[in-house]
């Protein structure tokens, strides 16, 4: 499969065995409409025929429409999903059902939903992962498709393929596993790469632009702000000193230059937080999940439900205050005469606290020890 860079933006698609009638939760697209979205297979689209395709589209030409992979098949390892049992017992996907995965990833989570009979749309901004995904799932051709974006523009990419509604919606926002152990990315600080940290390998700045190029202050700030480095200020100042006199470049670099002024007291590196503070700053992640909660609950059906898995206290408490604004019914303010309906109730919490991986599970990958699910769901339109 080749893959589409120039473009941030690239459809990846798997076609259908023959073309069938759009389904209730579609519109009929624009007139004219010939972008990456207006190749969505599930619309009947006809592929080379029309003339349409060009080098920004990739497609599995896989025919089989089984329920999944022969074993000889399947792709290496990409990434063990989280919390599994948990999410399918919320979501309980059945046949029919349309969901959406608004991260991908390696597709552990969307195959078992397809498993289940239901038909998925999936979103991931690292073409790595869809490339996996696709060639992972492309036995699952007629209910499957995945597009190259940032979760937080769920809603302008399907607005214009003409979907409207979700039965369920998930996100699971924690950093993949292949992500972590691929040194060319930059995650790790366990093996030299370099400083990179781009989910999006076309995103417009690097962890090394930031540490080479930002004021003290701002990164002392993002270190505070994104990380809750206790040792903020002793850091950044290391930083600074170290780049004066050669550009900080590779991840064993800035790992040695802050384990020299905060050495190592425990089992954790004393550059994790750090790292954890520059991914955040890089991806904007904070602002992307932000703005994807404010969207994500107006676009399940009643009854529909999302579910979130966070993987560190930042992430959790922004879902956590999303999910109770929109749970909310009225909302008062000490300058208001009484309380004002909430027009952005829409949601019942069904998880008080989030869910956390059982023993089990995390014997098996502890990597779901960080990991906390919370469920909503959306209340019936009111007359």
């Amino acid at each position: 499969m080749s893959l589409a860079a120039s473009t941030s933006l690239s459809f990846f698609a798997l076609p259908m065995a023959s073309k069938a009638a759009p389904r209730p939760w579609s519109r009929r697209m624009r007139p004219g409409w010939w972008g990456q979205m207006g190749l969505w297979p599930w619309l009947g689209f006809a592929g080379a025929e029309s003339g349409l395709m060009d080098d920004r589209f990739s497609f599995q030409s896989s025919r089989t429409g089984g329920s999944g992979l022969e074993p000889d098949n399947v792709p290496e390892f990409y990434h063990e999903p989280v919390l599994m049992r948990e999410v399918l017992a919320f979501l309980k996907p059945t046949p029919g059902m349309f969901v959406m995965d608004a991260t991908l990833g390696g597709g552990g989570h969307s195959e078992a939903i397809l498993q289940a009979g239901a038909n998925l749309v999936a979103l991931d901004q690292d073409p790595v992962a869809i490339a996996h995904a696709t060639a992972r799932l492309r036995g699952y051709a007629s209910r499957f498709c995945a597009l190259r974006g940032n979760f937080r523009h769920f809603p302008e990419l399907l607005s214009e393929i003409g979907v409207t509604q979700f039965d369920a919606i998930l996100a699971d926002i924690g950093v993949s596993s292949r992500q972590l152990d691929d040194a060319s990315k930059g995650f790790s600080f366990m093996q030299d790469g370099p400083l990179d940290l781009r989910m999006n390998p076309d995103g417009p700045l690097t962890a090394a632009d930031l540490v080479n190029t930002l004021p003290e202050a701002e990164l002392i700030r993002i270190l505070l702000e994104y990380g809750e480095e206790p040792q903020a200020r002793r850091m950044a100042r290391a930083i600074v000193l170290s780049r004066a006199s050669h550009p900080i470049q590779t991840t064993l670099q800035l790992a040695a230059v802050i384990e020299k002024v905060c050495p190592r007291k425990g089992p954790r590196h004393p550059a994790t937080l750090a790292f954890q503070a520059l991914r955040i700053a890089v991806n904007d992640e904070l602002a992307a999940l932000q703005d994807f909660l404010r969207h994500a609950p107006k676009w399940l059906k009643p009854g529909g439900r999302l579910a979130i898995i966070s993987f560190h206290s930042l992430e959790d408490r922004i879902v956590k205050r999303a999910f109770q604004h929109h749970a909310q019914e009225f909302i008062d303010r000490p300058e208001w005469p009484a309380p004002r309906r909430n027009p952005d109730h829409c949601l019942q919490v069904l998880t008080r606290k989030p869910v956390e991986a059982a023993e089990d599970e995390v014997k098996r990958n502890p990597r779901a020890r960080s990991a906390r699910l919370r469920v909503a769901e959306r209340l019936p339109l009111l007359p």
